[in-house]
C-alpha cells in the first residue's frame, strides 16, 4: 500500500507530465521547422539590403559602381564616403537639429496624448463617445491629406521656417490617444477612488498613481514618437528651406541632389541617418519589443 501510495504520484507524473524529452519532441513538429525557415528567410531578405548598404559606404567610388558588383573592394574598405559627407554638407547641425526636434515632439506628444487618453478613461462628459470615435477615425486619414492645410496654418502663424513649424503639426498622434486610453481602462478605479477619498486631486492622481503604473507604454510610445520624428522626412521638408534649419534626413537628401548620385556617399549619409536609432534600438530594445507584442503599436 505504502509502495503504491509514494509511486503513484510519480506514475501520475510520466503520465500527465510530459518529460524533457518528450517536450523536446513536441518542441521539433514540421510546422515550428517551417514557421522557423520562414522567419529566417525574412530575416535575412531586411539584413541583406542593410549589410549591403553599409559594405558600399566603405567604398571608394569606383568600386560601388564597378560592375560586375563585388562584394569586397578591388582598393580596399575606406572612411572616404563618410569623409567626404561630413565635409560637404552640415550633418553635425542637422543632427543637432533633429534630435531636438525629434525629443520635442516626443515630450509634447507624450504630455498631450497622456491628457487625452486619460480624460477619455476616465471623465463621463458630454460628447465623450464622439471624441473617441472622431479619434479612432482620424487614424485612418493619411497624414499626406494633411499637408495643405497645415502649411497654410504655419503661413498664418508665422512659423515657416522655424522649429516649431516642425515640431507643432507632429505633436499630435491619434493611435497614441487611443493605446493610452486602452491602457488606462486597465488600471483599477478602485486605486483612484481611495486617492480621492484621501482629498488628492486628478492632476495628482494621474502623477503619482496613474504614470508610474503606465510606465511600460509610455516608454513604447516614446520610443515610437521618437523613431517617427527623427524618420518623418515629408513635412521638415516642406516647412524648412534654410539649410541651417534642416533636419538630418533633409539635409542629407540637399547633398545628394547638389552632387549627383554618389553611391558610397549615399550609403554613407543612410548609415549615419539611421545611426542614432540603431543606438536607440540597442538601449531600448526590450522595451520596444515589449511594447510591439504587449499594444501592437508598431502597426499603430
Amino acid at each position: 500500500m505504502t509502495a503504491q501510495t509514494l509511486s503513484h504520484p510519480a506514475a501520475t507524473s510520466q503520465a500527465g507530465a510530459p518529460s524533457g524529452t518528450a517536450r523536446r519532441r513536441r518542441g521539433v513538429r514540421p510546422a515550428r521547422v517551417v514557421a522557423f525557415a520562414i522567419l529566417v528567410v525574412l530575416a535575412l531578405a531586411w539584413l541583406i539590403p542593410v549589410l549591403w548598404a553599409v559594405l558600399t559606404s566603405f567604398k571608394t567610388e569606383a568600386d560601388a559602381a564597378a560592375f560586375p558588383i563585388s562584394i569586397w573592394p578591388t582598393q580596399g574598405f575606406t572612411l572616404e564616403a563618410f569623409r567626404t559627407t561630413l565635409a560637404e554638407g552640415m550633418v553635425p547641425r542637422w543632427a543637432w537639429n533633429s534630435l531636438l526636434t525629434s525629443t520635442a515632439v516626443t515630450v509634447i506628444t507624450v504630455v498631450i496624448s497622456s491628457l487625452a487618453g486619460y480624460a477619455m478613461s476616465r471623465f463621463d462628459f458630454a460628447g465623450r463617445r464622439m471624441l473617441l470615435a472622431v479619434t479612432v477615425a482620424s487614424i485612418m486619414i493619411p497624414g499626406q491629406i494633411l499637408i495643405v492645410p497645415l502649411f497654410q496654418q504655419m503661413l498664418t502663424f508665422n512659423l515657416v521656417d522655424t522649429y516649431w513649424g516642425i515640431i507643432l503639426p507632429q505633436v499630435i498622434a491619434a493611435p497614441m490617444v487611443f493605446i493610452l486610453k486602452k491602457f488606462f481602462d486597465q488600471i483599477p478605479r478602485e486605486l483612484e477612488e481611495a486617492a480621492l477619498m484621501d482629498g488628492a486631486s486628478r492632476l495628482r492622481i494621474l502623477w503619482q498613481i496613474v504614470v508610474p503604473l503606465s510606465r511600460p507604454i509610455l516608454g513604447a510610445v516614446s520610443i515610437f514618437v521618437f523613431i517617427g520624428a527623427w524618420n518623418n522626412f515629408l513635412w521638415p521638408f516642406i516647412v524648412v528651406n534654410k539649410a541651417e534649419l534642416m533636419t538630418l534626413p533633409v539635409g542629407l537628401q540637399t547633398v545628394i541632389s547638389a552632387y549627383g548620385i554618389q553611391y558610397a556617399q549615399n550609403m554613407a549619409q543612410a548609415v549615419l541617418a539611421a545611426l542614432p536609432l540603431i543606438v536607440v534600438f540597442l538601449f531600448f530594445q526590450r522595451q520596444i519589443i515589449k511594447g510591439i507584442s504587449t499594444t501592437g503599436i508598431a502597426g499603430a
